[in-house]
């Protein structure tokens, strides 16, 4: 079953088409990675999905529900952490904390309860009772996503929620993510940290200038670029030789880069091992000084996926700004 689902999505701002017809399906428990180059629609998709902002044509639900037409239920069961703080640095961290959980209907006990435990879990006790005005831009930031975990929601949208975090934080919200799922929520994040996506994604959808390109398990997509191929040789002179002999299992052309005398190739993956690699190139009598058999990078699968960089979507082109809790209504997206 699918929690999250969108079926020709559609969405420009003037000129900018944001989204062509994006498709996306993330099943219930999982961990899905959003990626894409800068301006490919990512952050335009979670915000539909979040009912900030509406399509122009396709459809999206969530838990079952249209993010238009029944907006205020999608609201109920989903956790957002945006790109932009959306507490209130006039109050302290753990009066943030608390008034989310009386609005998640925790109770007052409850809900003073549930931030004490966060604050602690993310190492902002000895800052709670401050102002977050006062706070270094990493704690405010953590604090920012850890307002999305007051209560464990049905779907979580993490939109770049690691952004600008220390190696400690970006682990705390990872396993907080991955405990998430595993207890059931279905989470969906965007990020620029490739190897996170690798390491803690069930599934990876990539896009670009708002179209679904690819989805899969990372390791499903190394697969449709195959395995790399690296051959360096004692003599220039052998480069020809060692790139016909890895033609005989390349995708495509060898590339030579004659600088560090060596020949490089895709294969598909598990087409070659690195004895039979060895083996041919005594045969065909190249004189190999190193040779090796490589799984491509998730950055690599993006790479070839994409086009690159396409133009930037500016968060203020968008009109409906994220819920705050300075924003009176917010109490009606709780």
């Amino acid at each position: 079953m699918s929690v999250i689902e969108t079926t020709g999505l559609t969405r420009s701002f003037g000129e900018v088409h944001a989204l062509r017809g994006l498709e996306l399906r993330v099943p219930a428990g999982t961990i899905c990675a959003l990626l894409g180059p800068n301006g490919a629609g990512k952050t335009t998709a979670i915000r539909i999905l979040a009912t900030l902002c509406r399509p122009d044509a396709g459809s999206a639900l969530v838990c079952g529900f249209d993010v238009v037409s029944q907006a205020l239920e999608v609201r109920r069961r989903i956790g957002l952490a945006g790109q932009h703080a959306a507490v209130d640095d006039n109050l302290t961290g753990r009066d943030n904390l608390f008034i989310l959980g009386l609005m998640h209907h925790l109770g007052r006990r409850g809900a003073r309860q549930r931030a004490g435990e966060l604050l602690h879990r993310f190492d902002l006790d000895e800052a709670a009772d401050r102002q977050v005005k006062t706070w270094s831009g990493g704690m405010r930031r953590r604090l920012d996503l850890i307002a999305s975990l007051v209560v464990n929601p049905p779907a979580l949208f993490l939109d770049e929620p690691t952004t600008g975090l220390d190696i400690r934080s970006r682990a705390e919200i990872w396993s907080s993510a991955r405990e998430l799922a595993d207890q059931g929520s279905t989470v969906l994040l965007t990020t620029q940290y490739l190897d996170e996506a690798d390491a803690l994604a069930d599934d990876v959808v990539i896009i670009d200038s708002g179209r679904t390109v690819a989805q899969g398990s990372p390791e499903q997509l190394k697969d449709r670029i195959g395995t790399r191929v690296d051959v360096v040789v004692a003599d220039p002179a052998d480069l020809p030789a060692a790139a016909a002999a890895l033609a005989r299992w390349a995708t495509a052309e060898p590339t030579l880069d004659g600088d560090h005398r060596r020949v490089s190739a895709a294969v598909p993956a598990g087409a070659l091992t690195l004895p039979e690699l060895v083996r041919h190139l005594d045969a065909t009598g190249v004189h190999a000084v190193d040779a090796g058999i490589r799984r491509p990078t998730l950055d690599e699968v993006f790479l070839s996926l994409t086009a690159g960089p396409v133009q930037d979507i500016a968060v203020q082109d968008i009109a409906v700004q994220g819920p705050s809790l300075k924003d009176p209504s917010m109490k009606d997206r709780a």
